[in-house]
């Protein structure tokens, strides 16, 4: 199971609306133009109801846009077949959670084999690499252990193994440290960094916090849907 390249991100006037059982549209995104090249760390602030959300899952393929175009390495997203799109998200990239979400009736290391699994990797395969990577984020004696028998920073943990199943090119962190303490914060936090600069991905990190944001080489800034200031580092 080769690993995925980090790929060129564009975005070209993106919007996206909807109506989320209410009258009146939501205006999600407006207009966004955005260029993030392979292996950059971002992060994306504001506050809540700005569109940070909206804008990693439509960067992840996990939505689609009302208008404008996602491009992967100068190919539009939107030309590709839904199965096409589907398999892009399963192999390029990665996902990490606010909540975890674990499935509970799941070890963790069945936990981590479950993006394996859509993939159709064959069962040894599949194994070797789960084991490979709860090793990585230190929780090898942890394997057979289902959720409600981890702590939260060790279902963090289980959650970072699991979007590196697949060797995604593209790691995407919706608010990651939101549900832990600070020690087990800090912690979350150094393991997704190095397994991002080790495998030289793309991370895209939201949170509302300044210290995490401060982490990034490149600082994204969202309000009403639209991306209010875009700063990089030195």
């Amino acid at each position: 199971m080769s690993g995925s390249r980090s790929p060129h991100l564009e975005l070209r006037q993106v919007e996206r609306f909807y109506h989320a059982g209410r009258p009146e549209e939501v205006r999600a995104l407006r207009g966004i133009d955005l260029d993030i090249p392979p292996g950059e760390f971002v992060s994306v602030e504001g506050p809540s109801g700005c569109g940070k959300t909206t804008l990693l899952n439509v960067v992840g393929l996990l939505d689609s846009p009302t208008a404008g175009e996602v491009r992967w390495d100068g190919r539009p997203v939107g030309q590709r077949t839904d199965r096409e799109r589907a398999r892009m998200r399963l192999q390029g990239v990665g996902f990490i959670f606010q909540r975890f979400y674990l499935l509970p009736t799941l070890t963790a290391r069945e936990n981590v084999e479950l993006p394996m699994r859509a993939l159709s990797v064959p069962r040894a395969e599949r194994s070797r690499r789960a084991a490979e990577l709860l090793d990585e984020v230190g929780l090898s004696s942890r394997a057979d252990a289902f959720p409600h028998q981890l702590s939260g920073g060790e279902e963090q943990r289980v959650a970072v193994a699991r979007a590196l199943a697949n060797r995604p090119g593209i790691l995407l962190a919706d608010e990651p440290t939101g549900e832990l303490d600070s020690a087990n914060a800090e912690a979350a936090l150094d393991l997704i960094e190095r397994v991002r600069r080790d495998r030289d991905a793309t991370l895209i990190l939201v949170t509302h916090n300044p210290d995490v944001a401060r982490r990034a080489r490149r600082h994204l800034a969202m309000r009403d849907g639209r991306i209010s200031a875009d700063q990089r580092e030195a």
